[in-house]
This record gives structure tokens, sequence and C-alpha cells, in this order.
């Protein structure tokens, strides 16, 4: 095994780095589907650049809001998960 492979990651990083994968994507995602969203937008003369630009101001803040959502979306998620394992215990 190399030294990358038989190196346990270290957790905060991984979330990290998916932070910026998740924040990328749904930056680009989000910025073609509100591109589209006027008509004959699509059919514009510079559409694409305009797009490109509007990605590259949205990822950023996508990434550091992220940042700040990411930490209640897990805490709600156990919460949430916690609650429907106790009401499954109740029924079962």
């Amino acid at each position: 095994m190399s030294k990358i492979q038989s190196k346990t990651p270290n957790p905060k990083s991984i979330v990290i780095v998916a932070q910026v994968f998740i924040s990328c994507f749904m930056a680009l995602l989000m910025t073609f589907c509100m591109s589209i969203v006027l008509p004959g937008t699509i059919h514009e003369s510079g559409w694409f650049a305009t797009w490109m630009q509007r990605w590259l101001t949205a990822w950023p803040l996508a990434f550091l809001f992220s940042l700040g959502v990411g930490p209640l979306a897990f805490k709600l998620s156990t919460l949430v998960n916690g609650t429907l394992a106790r009401l499954s215990a109740q029924r079962g």
C-alpha cells in the first residue's frame, strides 16, 4: 500500500473537500437553471460567458454558506434520525 492509501483521512478534511465539490456543483446547476429561466436568454450572444461569470461569483458564496449550513444540517439530520428510531422502536 502506498502512503496515501494507508493513511486514514481526517473526517473534518473530508467534509471540507466535500463542501468544495457540493458548492461547486450546486452553484453550477443553480446558475445554469437561473440563466435559462428567462425566455430567450440561452440564445443570446455571450450567454455562456455570462453564465460562467455568474457561476464564478456564486461558487465562493455557496462554499461559505455551505460551511455555515452544513453543521446545522448534520445536527438536524441526527435529531430527525434519532426521533424516527425512537418512533420505530415504540411501534415495533
